[in-house]
């Protein structure tokens, strides 16, 4: 009997310790860089810019093989009649019959059977820098999705670690506005057995519950805060928004390195306009050049096969076959081989206004680069100044605590011995309260000035190896 309790008992703190197990397993900190490689994998955008780099790398790809020599093999049998006719035709325009017989005084409908087998190769051997301008304008273009999809991960990283202090930010704030309550209500507390007392005026014990009252809706504030900051996350990490377990890293550690020796032209943003530029000068050249003419090498071998014969005319109208395979047997063969230059004179006009044009948008793609170039330098100089501001507020966020605490615990052993009044005790608990506030965000107000600084720098190792 014993032995049977004994098993159930270790059974049941077995099934604890497993519970407690997985509960803290599920509780384990979502780690920045956790969180950002997961929104690198699901965000949707960063999908497609891939595909459309994929896209690119295909077309190059085709691009190089337009070089090879096009190779057409053609089998024809076919069945009809041949009446020749003298005169003049052109196909331009117009489809018809391709026929080759003798000339009868009337229509004749003698029909036989026919075959016509062909291999042909056309080879655009040397197109004085034509093709290879084409080439380099296709790999101009995988260039620039390459760098379109680094500045989307990047620009999706900085709005990850943005959102994720933003949620740490809201998260402080949350417990702060819970120590506010509990400290309101002790407030409450003390003001309402005085007052029952008969040691305070009846008006202080309103006062401490309208305090009190104002605390719970800092609190519901705060509340919505971080649901919002947590919506904001999920929604970044392509995630069901839900209640993340933050690292607590960056409310106990500050930075230890503000400087970084990339510049605001390392900016992946910066990299995307720069190809953008490069491209269309490339694509310029690739349309001037596009007149030039090209030295075609080709060959053709074909053999033949009639149902008509040889001596097949008005005198000898019936020398023919009916027979399938009489007319596709092939009979007599041929072959022509040679080179050709080819060129449109008049592409040089048709040209002009491409050319035109593309350097238009080239001059566009610049003014682009200078404005972004222009707000990240003045971003990056923003950045500096802040991370001096909020490590300044950080060394005085000790002394405006301590001054504030002392201050409140005055004033409240002065209210209770009946030597303060209760403005005096409520303006010492507004000084305390914002006092906590700035000391809880002390620390992550410096991480989100150095994140100011990497997202205009473009040196995302300044943040990431300081975390990993």
């Amino acid at each position: 009997m014993k032995f049977c309790l004994l098993k159930k008992y270790s059974l049941l703190v077995l099934l604890v310790l497993l519970f407690c197990y997985g509960h803290l397993y599920a509780q384990q900190p979502l780690l920045l860089s956790k969180a950002i490689q997961t929104g690198l994998n699901n965000y949707q955008t960063i999908k497609v810019k891939e595909h459309i780099l994929n896209a690119s790398n295909y077309l190059l790809q085709n691009t190089k093989n337009e070089y090879l020599p096009n190779v057409v093999a053609s089998l024809q049998q076919n069945y009809g009649s041949i009446n020749g006719l003298y005169g003049p035709a052109a196909p331009y325009g117009a489809l018809g019959i391709s026929s080759a017989g003798p000339v009868f005084n009337s229509q004749q409908w003698n029909a036989a059977f026919g075959s016509l087998y062909l291999i042909s190769s056309n080879w655009e051997a040397f197109t004085f820098g034509r093709k290879q301008s084409t080439i380099a304008a296709a790999q101009a273009q995988v260039k620039t999705d390459s760098s379109d999809v680094e500045q989307e991960k990047f620009i999706l990283g900085v709005k990850i670690a943005g959102a994720y202090f933003d949620l740490i930010t809201a998260r402080e704030l949350l417990a702060e506005a819970e120590a506010n309550l509990s400290r309101a209500d002790t407030f409450r507390n003390v003001v309402l057995v005085r007052t029952l007392n008969g040691l305070n005026p009846g008006v202080d014990s309103s006062i401490a519950n309208s305090e009190y009252a104002n605390a719970k809706l800092v609190l519901i504030d705060a509340i919505t805060n971080k649901q919002q900051a947590e919506s904001a996350l999920a929604q970044l990490l392509r995630q069901s928004p839900e209640s993340f377990l933050v690292d607590t890293f960056f409310v106990t550690h500050l930075p230890s390195n503000y400087t970084t020796s990339s510049n605001t032209a390392d900016n992946p943003q910066l990299k995307f306009f720069n190809n953008k530029i490069h491209q269309s000068e490339i694509q310029t050249n690739a349309i001037k050049k596009s007149i030039l003419p090209g030295i075609n090498l080709f060959g053709i071998f074909q053999t033949r096969g009639s149902g008509f014969g040889t001596q097949y005319s008005t005198a000898f109208p019936n020398d023919y076959s009916k027979s399938y395979f009489d007319g596709i047997t092939p009979l007599r063969s041929n072959y022509v081989a040679g080179l050709s230059l080819a060129f449109n004179i008049m592409s040089i006009t048709k040209v002009k206004q491409q050319v035109l044009a593309q350097k238009e948008i080239t001059e566009a793609y610049k003014q682009q680069y200078d404005e972004v170039a222009v707000q990240l330098q003045n971003t990056l100089v923003l950045a500096d100044q802040r991370i001096q501001n909020t490590l300044l507020s950080y060394k005085e966020v000790p002394v405006q605590l301590k001054a504030a605490s002392d201050a409140f615990l005055q004033k409240k052993v002065l209210y209770e011995n009946g030597l303060a009044t209760i403005v005096d005790l409520q303006q010492a608990l507004y000084l305390v309260n914002r006092a906590e506030t700035s000391a809880k965000l002390a620390y992550i107000n410096v991480w989100q000035a150095l994140l100011l600084k990497v997202a205009a720098s473009g040196d995302w190792n300044l943040l990431i190896q300081q975390i990993n």
